[in-house]
This record gives C-alpha cells, structure tokens and sequence, in this order.
C-alpha cells in the first residue's frame, strides 16, 4: 500500500482538516505529523495543547493509521525517513513565506519520485470562528502570562520587538520571514516607556503615568496574542511598585523589568553625561523582594537590569549586584551598555554563567548591534530586546512624507513612500 503524509499543527480538529485527511486516504496508509512545539514556535504560534496532546488529538481521527513527531518545520526529518508516496497539504502555502516549505517538500520528494499534493484551502465559517477561537484562547490572560518563561526554555534565544500601541503590536504578531529556507517570527512584544512616552510626545523621565501605560497595553493586547514584557523604569517607589506587579500579573503581561536608579528617571544610553543616581543593592534587593511578594502566581516574572556598565561603575559590581539580585528573587538580569561593541556585555555574560547557570540573562542591543542572536546565545543569554526600532523607523518616514507634501503642495509625489491603505487594513482581523 502506498503512504501518504501530512502535517497538522492544529490544537482543533476542524472540516478543512478532515478534508485533508479524506484526500490522503485515497492515496493510501496516511501518516499525520505533529508539528513539534519548538518548531512550531518559528514556524506559526505558540501551542496551548503541548506536543503530546496533540499527537493524541490526531490520532483519534477516523482514517488515520499513524501519527508521528515531526521537529523540523522543513519536513527534513520525516520525508528521507518515511519516504511516503505522496505529501498532502492544504493550498494555501502556495504563497506568501510558507511558499519556500513547499518548494523544500517538492525537492524532498523529487530525490525519489514521490508526490505532491496541493488541496484547496477550506475557507467556511466554521473554520473562521475555530481561528478566531484558537486567537481568544492565546490571548486569554492565563495563557499569555506563563508563555515567556516556557519560550525560554524552548528556543535558543527569545526574539523580542517593541511595539507602543496596536498597529505595531499587529506588526510584530504577523511578522514572519523566509530566510535561507527557514521561517522565522517575533517571539513577544516590549513595551518600552521610551517608544511609550515618544509616542505621546512627551520626554522619557517617567512623566506618563501608569495608568495611561497601563492603557497602552490594553491597546495592543487586545488585538494581539505574543507575551509581552514592561518596561517598568525605576519602578518608582516600592509602595507602588506592588501594585504595579499586581496590575500587570492580573492584565497577563509576563515579566516587568526595572532598573537600579533612583531620582528623576534619565535614559540610559545618555551614560555619565547627564547625572545619574544608582540606588543601593540593599534598596533594590528590597523593591525586588517586595514585588515577588506581592506575586499571586509563578508565572509572573521580574527582571533586575543593571545599569553598572552604563554609569561605569565596573564589572565587579555589575556582577555583585547581580548575584544579591538573584538572591532577592529576581527572576531574570538585563545587563546593558552603551558601548557599540559588545565586548564588555559578552564578558558580563561569560562570567555570570560561570557561577549562574539558569537564571535568564535579557540584553538589548540598541547601541552594540552588531553582534548577532547567535553570538549572544553562545554566551548565554536567553532574550533579546530590540527595543525601539519600530519608532526610529517611523519617526523619519513620516517627517519624509510630511515635508514632501509641504513642498509639493500635494500628496502625489509621496506615494511611492507609502504603503497602500489595504496592505495596512489586511493586518487588522474583523471580528
């Protein structure tokens, strides 16, 4: 009898699938793989049913005869393996970056004479309403909030873009790329105070007030599923800052990351040209001691960022301060600098790994961007933050478009510099 093989990455069995496994099985012994969960994560969205489950899901439908694990999205493992007669999958990845897995697939398949089958893509209410379920359900608070620490443990490096309202949080949700035949997206969003206040016009000193940050995030998780991480600056007074850990464990957010200054609130990329108060390591212990306290679940996290190598106080006590903020509770370290070569967080790094294994190291590298995912991986930091690239990419592209415009005195030859009205409406669901 003749195999046929097909890829299922759904938490929910629906019509468009049944038609697939009906076409597979008149070619002959169909064999479903589950898409694993790390290849999952790059390749469409984070699973709420874990591998396990799901591979019993599947093998619970009528007309299949196998279900196997299938961990690289590019079918490498399963296709020289399993050698079946025939592929089958829905039409859809015709196009768009999917469209370099099928082309993969029909090399796979060439090697030895198999087949591949394109069924039409069911598009019905039902499906529909069974996507849009499966996009409530990511973005239930209680699914988004445990995401990220289970994104740490799953992926090399956890991906992070800033996003500072709905639209760029639509951006970094849909994002994915084909690069070198693989697919690849956001893994969460940071929702930065610089992007924040920059997008209200006001100066980045803690001038906007929680409340209407707190808004901000409405904003963007209610059109979006991704974990999302707060820029919570100094964290202001440790009274507060409970509260602030309540409101955002309560809204889903999954960690908080505030830093070790005190006083008015400078950025941090200003260093030692601006004054510049570190708070003691008893003090921030303390605030941080106090905001685990305050927790009412494990998933929550709070991240200590240090800005030692910032105000150049040394390595030394970077390190001893992130040592004394582990043992306070802190859930995870953010070294930064301002330095453009990233030699003095690598070496943070390197030795902090040297008598800490497991705590999460986060870094951004707005200033040292030259060092890759892979490099900072190899030293053992866990995420990444691009933390305020969505903004610098707008702020110039508007001010083009709005002196082109005063020039000309029409809007004819700003055109070219826009996207088209439908592309931008396309990113937006209907409900």
């Amino acid at each position: 009898m003749k195999t046929v093989y097909t890829c299922f990455c759904t938490e929910v069995i629906h019509a468009g699938h049944l038609n697939i496994i009906e076409e597979a099985h008149k070619r002959g012994k169909v064999i479903v793989g589950c898409l694993s969960d790390k290849a999952l994560i790059r390749y469409n969205r984070f699973p709420t049913l874990d591998e396990n489950a799901r591979m019993e899901l599947y093998k619970k439908i009528d007309g299949v005869e196998e279900v196997v694990i299938q961990r690289d999205m590019m079918y490498d493992d399963v296709i020289p393996a399993l050698r079946p007669d025939f592929v089958v999958h829905g039409d859809n990845w015709k196009t768009g970056p999917e469209s370099a897995i099928r082309s993969h697939v029909e090399e796979l398949l060439k090697e030895y004479g198999g087949k591949l089958v394109d069924v039409r893509y069911t598009e019905n209410e039902e499906v529909r309403k069974i996507d849009m379920q499966l996009k409530e359900r990511l973005a239930m608070p209680e699914h988004r909030r445990r995401r990220l620490r289970a994104l740490i443990g799953m992926t090399p490096i956890v991906k992070v873009m800033e996003a500072h309202s709905g639209l760029t949080g639509l951006i970094v949700e849909k994002c994915v790329v084909e690069n070198e035949g693989k697919l690849d997206q956001f893994d969460a969003m940071w929702v930065s105070s610089l992007c924040d206040s920059t997008a209200k016009g006001k100066p980045d000193i803690e001038l906007v007030d929680m409340t209407s940050r707190f808004r901000t995030i409405d904003d963007i998780m209610e059109v979006t599923t991704k974990p999302v991480i707060f820029d919570g600056d100094t964290g202001g007074l440790t009274e507060h800052f409970v509260y602030t850990v309540r409101t955002l464990e309560r809204m889903g957010v999954s960690a908080v990351i505030i830093e070790d200054k005190t006083g008015l609130k400078k950025n941090s990329l200003f260093g030692t040209e601006v004054e510049q108060t570190q708070a003691s390591i008893e003090e921030f212990s303390a605030k941080i001691a106090a905001g685990k306290a305050a927790c009412l679940t494990k998933d929550f996290m709070i991240i200590a960022r240090i800005e030692s190598l910032i105000l150049e106080k040394g390595m030394d006590d970077a390190l001893a301060r992130a040592r004394a903020f582990v043992g306070a509770g802190a859930d995870g370290i953010m070294i930064h600098s301002r330095k453009k070569d990233p030699g003095e967080i690598l070496e943070f790094c390197d030795l902090f790994r040297q008598s800490d294994k497991t705590t999460p190291l986060v870094v951004v590298p707005s200033s040292f961007n030259t060092v890759t995912e892979d490099e900072l991986a190899s030293h053992g930091v866990n995420v990444v933050i691009y933390a305020n690239q969505l903004t610098r990419a707008a702020f110039p592209a508007m001010k083009k478009t709005a002196e082109t415009i005063l020039k000309c005195h029409r809007a004819k030859e700003a055109d070219d510099m826009l996207m088209p009205i439908n592309e931008i409406i396309t990113l937006i669901d209907e409900l």
